[in-house]
């Protein structure tokens, strides 16, 4: 026994010290993680006036959304930054960033004014996200292009948000902000362009693009890539469905970002957002972006998960344009 309690004795001041080093140490590693973060920013996110960010509470009150941005506002306020939900132009600009919300394709003057007050604006130069102005799949009468085709609204998610925005400032005794929104029509897949019916064509409201999805035995697949800052996450989704949602796969892969998208998120003024694009002829081509990207319910655990990376890529343009 005396064997092993001597060495114990004669090193015990070592084995103190030695400890005490390694607390010294893990108290250094953790500061400088911390120094690292972005120091604490007062954050503003601009949504349209007629527009819930939070909408209520799921089936254990948490809070809930239908946004993406949600899971990643929610780990910044757990690091200690402060967030306030600005619905519609205010008169101040008491923040030290803010992230231009507004779902609708087009965003109005007044809030893209508003946005523009304050020392950084995240999107703030996302303001046309039409089929017409992101789309890289685009087709015109006449082109010799001689595969399917698909025909879809010139807005953003079939002008869903601007329909909702309407319905909400009419049950508030208020002008609808997007007058002339055209009737929800679903997409339609056609063989070739000369299937295409006539006037189409002659539609601002509408947009032909090539029916490009990667073909798989089991289905189609697409890519969305989702990205704050630096941060970033691309994933490749296969679908028993000709028209492919993340919602609705059967299977999921991660896959690197192609230069070509780097280049048209830099083109497009995106600092957030999400990029829902395909691989043909060896080529990216992007199919859709997404300056409000929403939220699946089905997913919702998946997304909460990548929130704290998303959060990650905020911090670091605090830092960048700070």
């Amino acid at each position: 026994m005396a064997v092993i309690i001597v060495p114990m004795i004669c090193h015990s001041g070592r084995l103190e010290t030695e400890n005490s080093s390694f607390g010294i140490s893990h108290r250094l590693i953790e500061i400088g993680r911390q120094a690292k973060r972005a120091a604490v920013a007062r954050i503003v996110v601009i949504t349209h006036e007629h527009d819930k960010f939070q909408s209520g509470r799921d089936i254990l009150l948490r809070p809930n959304s239908p946004y993406m941005l949600f899971d990643v506002l929610a780990e910044l306020k757990r690091r200690g930054h402060s967030v306030r939900i600005e619905q519609g132009p205010a008169r101040t600009h008491s923040a030290d960033i803010a992230v231009l919300h507004v779902d609708a394709t087009i965003t109005p003057a007044d809030y893209l004014d508003y946005a523009q007050g304050f020392p950084l604006c995240l999107n703030v130069g996302t303001a046309d996200i039409s089929k017409r102005r992101v789309s890289g799949a685009l087709v015109n009468q006449g082109d010799a292009w001689q595969g399917p085709v698909i025909v879809k609204s010139n807005l953003n998610n079939q002008g869903i948000p601007e329909r909702f925005l309407n319905r909400r400032a009419e049950r508030a005794g208020k002008p609808p902000p997007f007058p002339g929104v055209p009737t929800l029509q679903p997409y339609e897949i056609y063989g070739s362009l000369g299937d295409v019916p006539d006037g189409v064509f002659e539609r601002d409201d509408l947009v032909v693009d090539k029916f490009i999805p990667e073909k798989e035995p089991d289905g189609f697949a697409a890519r969305f890539w989702v990205f704050c800052g630096e941060s970033e996450r691309c994933t490749r989704y296969v679908s028993p469905n000709a028209l492919v949602k993340a919602s609705e796969t059967i299977r999921r892969e991660p896959v690197p970002v192609p230069d070509e998208m780097r280049e048209l998120r830099r083109e497009l003024g995106f600092n957030y957002g999400k990029f829902d694009f395909v691989m043909h002829e060896g080529r990216a081509v992007l199919l859709d972006a997404n300056k409000t990207p929403g939220r699946p319910k089905n997913l919702v655990k998946m997304f909460a998960a990548g929130a704290s990376h998303l959060a990650d890529g905020f911090e670091g343009l605090i830092r960048q344009f700070g």
